[in-house]
């Protein structure tokens, strides 16, 4: 899935209806309706799904059953009057849910937006493998993040509407450079042990060859860390790629993480550099998958080949 950028959905204008999904965790209220005030804010008519609103009967980590979760997803897919798809949180659920949904019927449908971070990396994935679709690794619409950060939604809106403005996206400060080096490939990744669980499932890449891999995680303690970077190694999943991006590590709370980092990754002989700000950090800025670009750690910034959205 990395020989080529992926097909590019159309840019949001404004009056552009949005389904607003929970394909994951559940979302307090307060946060959903203050979410979908930004939108509207925009000029958007955000479209809430049937079961945003609704919590697992069992298990209160779940924002509704799998197959309801499921079932919001493909309905908003597959509308044709609706432009873009936004999730609402991450938390956990996805794995529980991806294989529940109709991917013939969502190829058969209009490729459109579809924005999300953390546990949604599985569904960038999905989108990736089976349906050839780009995607957008950005703010939720129920993240805290996402409601007080003024950067991380100036970035995601002029994603969505201005795409041209914002294809160099520069790492705050200039990141971290672990290994120098520019490096052009089409761009992936997401959440770190996501990535790693996903390993082995049927339809998951089997490698990141030619790809600019983008990597973060939160709450994770450096042996966990090691894990799953050491599990992608021994797998192959690193084999052939192209450069590597990490963003932020918010609660992974250790002084020799730039270490670790340094000795998973710096053997891959490709450029890497840390901090880059995108994922559970402060004001994450909004990373198109799926679009061939190019890395240049010493000016710390990602240039696209062409704008995210068409």
């Amino acid at each position: 899935m990395t020989a080529g950028s992926l097909h590019r959905p159309d840019r949001l204008v404004p009056g552009a209806r949005v389904a607003v999904v929970a394909p994951s965790g559940p979302v307090p209220a307060d946060r959903l309706e203050a979410g979908l005030d930004i939108l509207r804010g925009w000029d958007l008519e955000p479209v809430p799904a049937a079961h945003v609103r609704d919590v697992h009967p069992e298990f209160g980590y779940l924002g509704g059953t799998d197959a309801d979760r499921a079932a919001d997803l493909q309905r908003a897919w597959c509308d044709p009057d609706i432009d873009a798809v936004i999730c609402a949180r991450g938390g956990y659920g996805v794995q529980r849910m991806v294989d529940l949904v109709d991917w013939a019927a969502m190829r058969a449908a209009r490729p459109k937006v579809f924005v999300g971070y953390s546990d949604i990396t599985a569904l960038h994935e999905a989108f990736a493998v089976r349906l050839g679709v780009s995607t957008l690794h950005g703010p939720m619409a129920g993240a805290l993040d996402f409601l007080k950060n003024a950067r991380a939604q100036g970035h995601l809106r002029a994603t969505l509407f201005e795409p041209e403005t914002v294809r160099t996206i520069a790492a705050p400060e200039g990141g971290r450079v672990l290994v120098p080096g520019t490096a052009r490939g089409v761009t992936l990744g997401g959440c770190l042990s996501l990535l790693a669980s996903d390993l082995g499932t049927p339809f998951a890449r089997r490698s990141a060859r030619g790809g600019l891999l983008c990597l973060e995680d939160v709450g994770e303690e450096s042996y966990r860390l090691d894990r799953y970077l050491t599990q992608l190694l021994r797998a192959g999943w690193f084999e052939g790629v192209a450069g590597v991006l990490l963003g932020s590590w918010v609660e992974c709370d250790d002084p020799d993480l730039p270490a670790l980092l340094s000795d998973r990754l710096g053997g891959l002989g490709v450029p890497v550099i840390d901090a880059f700000g995108f994922g559970h950090g402060d004001g994450a800025l909004t990373v198109p998958f799926g679009i061939e670009g190019e890395l240049d750690t010493t000016a710390g910034t990602l240039t696209l080949a062409v704008p995210a959205l068409v």
